[in-house]
């Protein structure tokens, strides 16, 4: 006998046992450091005596209850979607006809990404803004990341996250709404745009995916550009090679072997640390170190949702259900007609460019910045709440 699948919303409120806490605290007491090459900087990775200040601080200084307490300001829920446990906050506009908006996150981000954002999308009024703009905003943590984690079965790609969504905007009561994200959210919101056109007003990312020169640009491919594509397009080439030469190793190993990462990273808190801040260094707008563009108890806080609740491994999955699909989840092969807009930050690890963005997205809107990168939600969130209002104005009143 076939059983009735719950599709129940059950309110949620984050409360770590003190016990979770007290293990955190007695393992980050017993390190067992590494050496490292004399005066190698972040060449080799994490530099010890950088994350030996920042364990200290996180041990000591660091504090959870407050970041659970600023989380739980959120009315927050879970409930089922193909199988998966899924979490998520929804923050209901005081203007009765905001307009619905799902933003999700990547890795290695959680809903800490938009602690700063979601306040001023959903009631611009308390924030300077125009209550025209408002949204009922809902955060969900992707399947096998956080408190959506971990995953009980395998598939768990970008389309199926999309088409879940799509389940649970609709179980929210939302038929028609928008769509905002960067990495693998980026990556969720436009596969869920392409494939609920009927549902989606727009589309608004920080990244495109597959939008970059991923070839050294031929003579003749550089002659037929005007001078302000062939710049971009030179930089979008340089900027990738680097990251294919020297960042790709952790994707490798996500898309390969995430069980083998998985038992490392959940036992090791120092592990999990240096692995996430590893890419707050190297993907933000930042010289030195991360906290030049992301404070740091923001950045301890997304580390906590991974050590907290166990999902390095299963976080990880994402990366190799990309590399192993099939069918549309391995490509997808009608390009997208949401509109949809892009919102370009100067250290993002790559380098969007319009005339190959065109071939596979309707947009409609490109904006680029002077300022912010990979974490645009957490490094200029004014920035990015300014132009998510933009777009979906401009929709509004076209009409």
């Amino acid at each position: 006998m076939t059983s009735t699948p719950d599709h129940s919303i059950r309110p949620f409120r984050i409360d770590i046992a003190q016990s979770d806490l007290d293990d955190l605290y007695d393992r980050l007491d017993r390190i067992r450091w590494p050496d490292e090459s004399p005066a190698a900087g972040w060449a080799y990775g994490v530099p010890r005596g950088y994350l030996q200040e920042l364990v200290r601080y996180w041990r000591h200084d660091y504090d959870w209850r407050g970041a659970e307490q600023q989380l739980n300001a959120w009315p927050q829920f879970t409930t089922e979607i193909d199988g998966a446990h899924v979490h998520f906050a929804h923050v209901r506009s005081p203007e009765p006809d905001a307009t619905p908006l799902i933003i999700t996150h990547g890795w290695p981000g959680s809903i800490v990404e938009f602690l700063d954002v979601v306040g001023p999308l959903a009631d611009p009024a308390a924030h300077g803004g125009d209550p025209a703009d408002a949204f009922h905003v809902v955060v969900p943590s992707i399947p096998g990341f956080g408190l959506s984690g971990p995953t009980r079965d395998t598939g768990w790609e970008a389309g199926r996250v999309a088409d879940a969504w799509a389940r649970l905007m609709d179980r929210l009561g939302y038929r028609r709404f928008g769509a905002q994200g960067g990495d693998w959210g980026a990556a969720i919101s436009r596969e869920l745009g392409r494939a609920h056109p009927d549902r989606v007003i727009g589309v608004h990312l920080n990244l495109l995916p597959g939008a970059q020169q991923t070839t050294e640009p031929t003579a003749e491919e550089v002659a037929a550009l005007s001078p302000e594509e062939r710049e971009h397009t030179l930089t979008s080439w340089r900027r990738w090679a680097e990251w294919q030469r020297e960042g790709t190793g952790y994707a490798i190993l996500h898309s390969t072997r995430p069980q083998t990462l998985g038992y490392a990273l959940t036992d090791s808190p120092v592990g999990q640390l240096a692995w996430i801040v590893e890419k707050f260094k190297e993907w933000t707008d930042s010289d030195e170190l991360p906290e030049e563009a992301v404070d740091r108890d923001r950045l301890l806080t997304n580390v906590m949702l991974y050590w907290l609740t166990g999902t390095a491994g299963s976080s990880a999955r994402i990366y190799y259900e990309r590399a192993h699909a099939q069918g549309r989840a391995a490509a997808p092969t009608q390009p997208s007609t949401a509109p949809t807009a892009l919102a370009v930050f100067p250290a993002e690890l790559q380098v969007p460019l319009r005339h190959k963005a065109e071939r596979t997205e309707n947009i409609v809107r490109w904006t680029e910045f002077d300022r912010g990168g990979h974490f645009a939600a957490m490094e200029e969130p004014d920035l990015l709440v300014g132009d998510v209002r933009a777009f979906f104005r401009q929709l509004r009143e076209k009409g």
